[in-house]
């Protein structure tokens, strides 16, 4: 018993070394040359930074290879292991099935602990660490500080958010205005938007679509705020769009202050000055944050009545994903002992099948980061439940020879 499982455990771990490899190069090759591709052409980046950001790229490729790599390690050697009629030998030794993949079962969730360090700690630092080393480079320009998903606090008395940015091009945009207390006094939500660029003034203005706000209603709200407001008591409201401008007072959640709430179709905010704005460093993006770091990210935001709901996604994304080899592996198993095939292309195609089904709940959850009253976080944890109940009915049957 204990050859088999040192044999089954050897060719699991061979294989998952080949696989991690193949798809840490194919997903390394992609992310440099994203990152750095515009700074070869133009001969900005030289042959040891790009092996610096290689480096440093390394272990946040490595967070994702790690659970494809694991899954494909299952298809792979239990169908190689069917196939060969070694499962049937074993059978009519008296040996059951759950005996004999229990080790690989353990060593899946030795892999989890490894995935996690990489999505929770050090995947966020190095990638925090090829960004910096980038933008250092010459990358971000006098607009640069305005990068999607992350809270943007650079700029005084404002903080913002963008979900995506295509060029001058915004969607799910959320702004909120301080006082200097740091107190929320106007929340502005908006579905999509363009920003406008005044490089000779150093301003920038937002035009906004489909844009609901909520300001306080109190007299003293407009008492010690910044001097970079965004006005929407002027707002015009386009003729051509359907929306229309509505008014309603709610109360705050976090207790007795009342907030009037104005829905809007589209509108132009005032300038907002950044002539103060530091850039000698780059901020890092919710995606490039340590879970320590998006937990007092997520308490800071819930302290200033700003809806924390696109950072508490991006930390049950990595809670998530470190659970991806057990779960992968759980249904790897027996979906290649019944697949009954030897080919690797096929435990590729099953590998490949599988993760598809994984992601689109990933791509659903960011999708839906915007409604905030539905827990969209919540939704990374149903791929692992999903894999790990299937999984293991389908093993308990082949157990009995199902």
């Amino acid at each position: 018993m204990k050859t088999l499982h040192l044999y089954l455990l050897k060719q699991v771990i061979l294989t998952l070394l080949l696989t991690v490899a193949v798809f840490t190069f194919v997903l390394l090759l992609g992310n440099v040359l994203r990152d750095i591709l515009s700074l070869l052409i133009t001969r900005q980046a030289t042959l040891q930074t790009v092996f610096k950001v290689i480096l440093l790229l390394m272990p946040y490729v490595l967070a994702y290879a790690l659970p494809i790599g694991m899954l494909t390690a299952a298809l792979l050697v239990f169908g190689r292991f069917s196939a060969d009629q070694e499962l049937t030998a074993v059978r009519a030794s008296g040996i059951s099935l759950i005996a004999v993949v229990m080790p690989i079962l353990v060593f899946s969730i030795g892999i989890c602990g490894l995935s996690a360090l990489f999505n929770c700690q050090i995947a966020p630092q190095c990638r925090r660490a090829a960004k910096q080393l980038i933008f250092n480079m010459g990358i971000a320009n006098s607009e640069g500080f305005l990068t999607e998903g992350r809270f943007i606090t650079e700029i005084p008395g404002i903080t913002l958010y963008v979900q995506k940015k295509r060029g001058d091009y915004l969607t799910n945009i959320r702004l909120y205005e301080l006082n200097k207390k740091n107190d929320t006094v106007k929340r502005i939500m908006a579905e999509s938007g363009k920003v406008i660029w005044d490089s000779t003034n150093k301003q920038i203005y937002f035009e906004l679509t489909n844009m609901n706000t909520e300001t306080l209603s109190r007299e003293f709200r407009g008492h010690n705020t910044n001097s970079n407001t965004i006005a929407h008591t002027n707002a015009v409201v386009e003729t051509n769009t359907a929306a229309s401008t509505n008014e309603n007072i709610a109360a705050d959640p976090k207790g007795g202050v009342e907030w009037v709430n104005t829905t809007i179709g589209s509108s132009t905010t005032d300038p907002i000055d950044l002539a103060s704005l530091v850039q000698n460093s780059r901020a890092p993006k919710l995606s490039e944050m340590t879970s320590s770091e998006l937990v007092r990210e997520i308490r800071q935001l819930r302290a200033k009545g700003i809806l924390p709901t696109p950072a508490e996604v991006q930390l049950n994304r990595q809670l998530a994903f470190s659970f991806a080899p057990f779960a992968f592996t759980l249904i790897g198993i027996p979906l290649a002992i019944r697949a009954h095939r030897r080919e690797a292309s096929t435990g590729v195609a099953f590998a490949l099948g599988l993760l598809v089904i994984y992601y689109s709940f990933f791509v659903l959850a960011e999708a839906l980061q915007r409604h905030d009253e539905i827990a969209p976080y919540l939704i990374f944890w149903v791929p692992n439940l999903l894999f790990q109940g299937l999984g293991g009915a389908l093993l308990w049957r082949a157990n009995r020879g199902g």
